[in-house]
């Protein structure tokens, strides 16, 4: 029997996202309406109060879903004004000590899959930005899901990652850890609805809480460490991934701000694979400066600086990609 040429299972794009994001995820949301295809909606799940600023993006093909739609009953938000010491967003419990709102987004993440339509679930963070035409679906809806790995890229010595995956063996009942370790941190990431379902089993199982409150109670920990390692440790859930050391997206993830020649030899260095860029956020550099340098606010958001075939040493930005 022949494989559909372009996809087998149905695709959908999640980000969580806030306010003070608001306008990193405007350009991320322009870059998928001027570049993406082969998805059918993207769940965009932010902060109940923060719906009505991010309303403006809502389209037949992307929808605002209120975090409390997903969120468990028992944890609520408290609300801004009574928010007098932390800086933070804060989420209360009489079941756990306070989250905060980094936590919430990597909860709501996994929720988001559990509760889309969608079999396979590429995961945008609002730092993220694509500058080239890519069928998300053909990549990420084939016979086996995406799994972007580096291997080895945990040391022992790297306190916050090697706390992260102390967090994961604990939720997941692994007993054994040797480092190097794998990381599984990255950009533009996919998961499978079934596998990410398979993990909050196997964390209840572990754990003897719901998924939920289980992370509640832990904290440091991370959502793509938690995926990739749970499949790593799965022979029949590892069997329905395709295990990969290239990413599509070109990233920047120290605190370094970045100018626009910086931004633009990022575009350079960039593989022919590579769709997708990720500056941090924390790196502080201009939104300005990324918009200026992709032309997203051009009406000839496909002139010559940013078409693959014309990006020699005459285009204006020269816009190749990064790794």
């Amino acid at each position: 029997m022949a494989i559909r040429a372009r996809s087998m299972h149905s695709v959908a794009l999640l980000t969580a996202s806030y306010a003070k994001d608001i306008e990193r995820f405007s350009l991320l949301s322009e870059s998928i309406d001027t570049w993406l295809t082969g998805y059918t909606r993207h769940y965009v799940l932010v902060n109940d109060e923060d719906v009505p600023l991010f309303e403006r993006f809502a389209s037949d093909k992307r929808v605002i879903v209120p975090a409390s739609r997903y969120l468990p009953k028992w944890l609520w938000a408290l609300p801004p004004a009574l928010q007098f010491i932390s800086k933070r967003r804060v989420w209360l419990s009489l079941l756990s000590s306070p989250v905060h709102g980094w936590h919430i987004q990597q909860m709501l993440k996994i929720a988001g899959v559990l509760n889309a339509p969608e079999q396979r679930v590429c995961i945008l963070d609002s730092d993220n930005l694509f500058f080239r035409e890519f069928d998300v679906g053909q990549y990420a809806g084939g016979e086996k899901t995406p799994l972007f790995v580096t291997r080895k890229g945990i040391d022992a010595d790297h306190p916050l990652h090697v706390l992260w995956l102390r967090t994961v063996d604990q939720l997941l009942g692994i007993k054994e850890r040797s480092f190097p370790a794998d990381d599984y941190v990255g950009n533009a990431l996919v998961w499978d609805k079934d596998t990410a379902r398979a993990m909050t089993d196997a964390i209840k199982s572990a754990t003897g809480l719901g998924w939920a409150l289980a992370l509640c109670r832990k904290k440091k920990f991370s959502e793509y460490l938690l995926y990739g390692h749970f499949v790593a440790n799965s022979p029949e859930h590892l069997a329905a991934h395709r295990v990969t050391e290239d990413s599509i997206a070109v990233s920047h993830w120290d605190d370094t701000r970045l100018d626009r020649p910086a931004i633009e030899a990022m575009m350079r260095a960039a593989s022919p694979e590579q769709v997708a860029l990720c500056i941090q956020s924390y790196s502080s550099t201009s939104i300005d400066d990324i918009r200026d340098v992709f032309r997203l606010s051009s009406r000839d958001r496909r002139g010559p600086s940013l078409s693959p075939d014309h990006m020699g040493d005459e285009a204006e930005f020269e816009t190749p990609k990064t790794r």
